[in-house]
């Protein structure tokens, strides 16, 4: 039921995007009179699921899932119909038509996708706000309990001030932020220390085990979920829910903090100071020679820790012209966020590469349960990802086009159509390896990994 759940969400939001995104082809070029032959959800290689045609233009649903497409006539695409360009141009055809018609017409799509994409962004601050942990609350500090944490050069506690120079106004925004720096800047021990993002990070953090955490997190409270049936304190006065605040005396308001003071005491018996409810109680109990008491660690929600005490949680309502800049905003975040990651993926020395996903990965990041937040918060975050990769200048996407427009109208000198015919392969080509390679490393990230 979870696949099945995840799967609808994905085919529903990609197949918005996909019909949107063509859409945004066909209307130009039905606006400057050129004939739009097939517009088709997915790809319809030797067969459709279904088609109608309406005029000049046949409607359909392809059976292969990869995309989808718009057929303009006297246009060199995916379709790579050659019969049709070695006839004479005819005036309702693509290369008929002026520059600035085509490079408006191939923009479209685009054009569509960053226009929903902030869309979105502004319906979602309108009509559920923003709830986050301000980074500025963690008046502690952050817990780096992974060691790729400790090889970028935090430790626990630091107060994490700025990337690349920009204040970091959201945690939950800390590691991508992260991954798309080159420098940061923290506060410890009331000292302000700068610090070089390795340029090794991205893979390094690609290369962890799948089911470790983030490299860095919040502090928590050493709430005790279980007690284990071995435990040398099952018959102590600890419970499911309790809270240990200190060890000995020494206050422990972290869970790293009360794992230091159990380091210290191994093999002894002490006395934690718990948190029962409103009460606070005195438990005596047997470390192990480990530095264990023989719990299960249990966690909290934000909400909770809220209520506790530990940290303070910021919530921001919009009215719908407050809505439209801070949607606006988002949506530019997501697209400057975007734009990073792919440098860093054509930089080989990062390893981001390894990173790269197909339709495993995106299928992944919906969620289990259905969520309409959540679903329109990821679809505006695809839409957006589709325009940026459909702009990168290989010859089979839209950007490759737009390029070879720009020329002409730079130069005044059209390229001719076995040119394109030619770029049109090699862009496609070029595609495909990308489409293996994503899919591949889903794959291995999937069964090896």
């Amino acid at each position: 039921m979870e696949i099945l759940i995840k799967a609808s969400q994905f085919i529903l939001s990609l197949s918005l995007l996909i019909v949107l995104h063509e859409l945004g082809h066909f209307i130009p070029a039905k606006i400057f009179k050129t004939k739009v032959e097939k517009f088709y959800l997915f790809f319809d290689y030797k067969f459709s699921l279904f088609k109608k045609k309406i005029g000049d233009t046949v409607y359909g649903i392809g059976w292969i899932p990869l995309g989808g497409y718009v057929k303009i006539a006297g246009m060199i695409d995916e379709s790579m119909d050659t019969e049709q360009m070695n006839k004479p141009p005819q005036p309702w055809e693509f290369r008929s038509k002026p520059a600035w018609q085509r490079l408006i017409i191939m923009l479209g799509g685009v054009t569509v996708n960053f226009i929903l994409g902030i869309l979105i962004y502004i319906f979602l601050m309108y009509g559920y706000g923003e709830k986050f942990l301000p980074n500025e609350n963690l008046k502690d500090g952050v817990w780096v309990q992974d060691q790729l944490g400790k090889d970028l050069g935090l430790q626990t506690g630091d107060k994490i001030l700025s990337v690349d120079g920009q204040t970091i106004r959201k945690f939950g925004e800390l590691p991508l932020e992260f991954i798309n720096g080159t420098n940061y800047t923290i506060e410890r021990n009331g000292t302000v220390i700068e610090k070089v993002i390795p340029t090794d990070f991205i893979s390094k953090l690609l290369d962890r085990d799948k089911n470790s955490g983030s490299f860095i997190g919040i502090r928590l409270p050493f709430v005790i979920a279980k007690i284990a049936e071995d435990s040398p304190n099952i018959k102590s006065n600890l419970k499911p829910k309790d809270i240990v605040t200190a060890i000995n005396g020494v206050s422990t308001k972290y869970f790293d903090q009360a794992q230091v003071e159990l380091e210290k005491n191994k093999g002894k018996k002490v006395n934690l100071t718990i948190k029962r409810g409103t009460e606070n109680l005195s438990v005596p109990v047997k470390i192990t020679a480990n530095g264990k008491i023989g719990v299960a660690v249990g966690q909290l929600s934000l909400k909770d820790l809220e209520k506790l005490g530990y940290y303070q949680l910021a919530e921001k309502n919009y009215s719908f012209g407050e809505a439209i800049p801070a949607g606006t905003t988002k949506a530019w975040t997501t697209i400057s966020s975007y734009v990073k990651q792919m440098k860093k993926i054509f930089t080989p020395s990062t390893g981001a590469y390894k990173g790269l996903g197909g339709f495993i990965s995106i299928g992944s990041i919906f969620p289990a349960e259905f969520s309409w937040e959540t679903f329109w918060n990821i679809t505006a975050f695809l839409s957006i990802m589709l325009g940026v990769t459909n702009l990168l200048p290989i010859p089979a996407l839209d950007g490759g086009h737009v390029v070879f427009t720009l020329w002409e109208m730079i130069t005044g000198k059209k390229p001719g159509d076995k040119f394109l015919e030619y770029a049109q392969v090699v862009g496609f080509i070029m595609l495909i390896a990308l489409l293996l390679f994503a899919n591949g490393n889903d794959i291995f990230r999937t069964y090896f990994k």
